[in-house]
């Protein structure tokens, strides 16, 4: 789970992380199974995964928060999104046009040319 990496490698550079961090997740189900102390037959394949994660969240490392999956703004770097949701997302991101901004900059810089 690369959020337990993430906690492990800023732990190594001196800033331990004091508090939850939190997941979030378009997917409803996946969330119910995380948090059910029940293993059922539909969930055999990733009973492994799914103590992991249990634990992570009994202890208090880890929190789920649900986010709709047009909201979830990590599928810019995971899918294919269409121009306007990708669009929204960097603007979500604070990412502007990077095109514009070194025109600017180049402008600034060379004023006359």
């Amino acid at each position: 789970m690369e959020i337990m990496w993430l906690r492990r490698l800023l732990t190594e550079i001196g800033f331990s992380p004091n508090r939850k961090s939190k997941l979030f997740c378009d997917n409803k189900a996946a969330i119910s199974i995380s948090e059910n102390p029940v293993q059922h037959d539909k969930t055999k394949h990733v009973e492994v995964d799914r103590h992991f994660i249990k634990e992570k969240l009994e202890v208090g490392i880890i929190e789920f928060s649900f986010v709709r999956s047009e909201e979830q703004l990590t599928d810019i770097l995971t899918k294919a999104v269409n121009p306007r949701s990708f669009k929204e997302i960097l603007a979500k991101l604070n990412i502007g046009d990077t095109t514009a901004q070194l025109e600017r900059e180049c402008q600034e810089e060379h004023p006359n040319g």
